[in-house]
C-alpha cells in the first residue's frame, strides 16, 4: 500500500498510479486524463499535511489507532467484547489496555492489506478501508499485526462474542446484502474522529477520498454503524440504510446499522 507523506502532494503521476491500483479498473489514457482532472478539481485530496487527506503507512499505525481509541472510548460494540461476566474481576486499566491493543492490531492489519487515511494536522480523523478483493484473513497479516493475540487476551466469553458471533455475523450479513458484489465493494471498516476535533468536516474528507474513487470504478461502499445518529451523518454522504443486525450474548442486545452507498456518476462521463 502506497504510504504517507508526499511533500509535493498528489501530482498527476501519483494520482494515476493510485487510480490504477485496482485490479478491475481499466481506463484508456484519454479516460484517465478526464478522471484525473475530475478528481484534482475537488478539495481535500492533497497529501501535503494540514487539514488534507493523507494515506498512512505502518509507521503511523499507533497514531492512527490512538484516534480510533479516543473515538470509540464509549462505543457499545467495542465494550461488548471487554465487559463480559468472566472479565468482571479485570481492572478498568486492564480493559482499557486491551481496548488500545485491539485497535492497534486492527489498524496495523489495514495498513498492511487495506487503506488507512487521515484528515487534519494530527490524525484528527482516521478511516480504515478494505479495498475490493482484499481482506486481512491471511496468516501473515494476522501474525504481523498481532491480531492472533486476541485469542489469548480476550476472556473466554469475549472470544466467543468476537470470533463466534460478531465476525461471522458481519461476514454473513455483508455477503447477503451485497450478493455477487460483496468481493468487489469498498468496505469502511472503522472511521473515528478525535473528541476534540469533531464538527470540522474531517469525516467527510476521509469518506469522500474513497467514494470518489468508488464512483470512478462503479463500486458500492459498505459500512456498519453502531450509533443511531450516524444514520443521518452517513446519509448525507450518500449511504442508505439497509437493515439492522443484533449482537445478542449480553443482557441487552446491541444493534448495528448496515448502510450501503451506491456509485454516483462523475460530472464527466468516462
Amino acid at each position: 500500500m502506497r504510504g504517507a507523506r508526499r511533500p509535493d502532494g498528489i501530482r498527476t503521476r501519483y494520482l494515476e498510479d493510485y487510480l490504477l491500483t485496482s485490479r478491475a479498473i481499466s481506463l484508456t489514457p484519454a479516460q484517465l486524463h478526464v478522471a484525473t482532472a475530475e478528481i484534482e478539481t475537488l478539495p481535500g485530496l492533497s497529501t501535503t499535511g494540514g487539514d488534507d487527506v493523507r494515506i498512512l503507512g505502518v509507521d503511523e499505525y499507533k497514531e492512527a489507532a490512538a484516534t480510533l481509541v479516543d473515538a470509540f472510548a464509549d462505543d457499545d460494540v467495542i465494550w461488548y467484547f471487554l465487559d463480559t461476566p468472566d472479565s468482571a474481576h479485570w481492572t478498568k486499566e486492564q480493559k482499557w489496555d486491551l481496548h488500545v491493543k485491539s485497535l492497534e492490531y486492527i489498524t496495523y492489519a489495514h495498513c498492511m492489506k487495506g487503506l488507512v487515511v487521515s484528515a487534519g494536522p494530527n490524525h484528527d480523523c482516521v478511516a480504515l478501508w478494505m479495498p475490493p478483493g482484499e481482506n486481512m484473513d491471511d496468516l501473515l497479516t494476522i501474525m504481523r499485526s498481532g491480531m492472533w493475540r486476541l485469542n489469548y487476551q480476550l476472556s473466554a466469553e469475549g472470544r466467543a462474542r468476537f470470533f463466534s458471533e460478531f465476525l461471522p455475523l458481519l461476514h454473513d450479513t455483508k455477503a447477503r446484502i451485497l450478493g455477487p458484489r460483496d468481493d468487489e465493494s469498498w468496505y469502511l471498516v472503522y472511521i473515528g474522529t478525535k473528541s476534540t476535533s469533531r464538527g470540522k468536516g474531517y469525516a467527510r474528507k476521509v469518506v469522500d477520498f474513497v467514494t470518489r474513487r468508488a464512483d470512478l470504478e462503479g463500486r458500492a461502499c459498505y459500512l456498519e454503524s453502531s450509533h443511531p445518529i450516524n444514520q443521518v451523518i452517513y446519509g448525507k454522504l450518500g449511504f442508505e440504510m439497509k437493515r439492522n443486525i443484533w449482537l445478542q450474548r449480553a443482557e441487552e442486545n446491541i444493534g448495528l446499522d448496515i448502510m450501503v452507498r451506491e456509485p454516483k456518476k462523475l460530472r464527466e462521463r468516462l
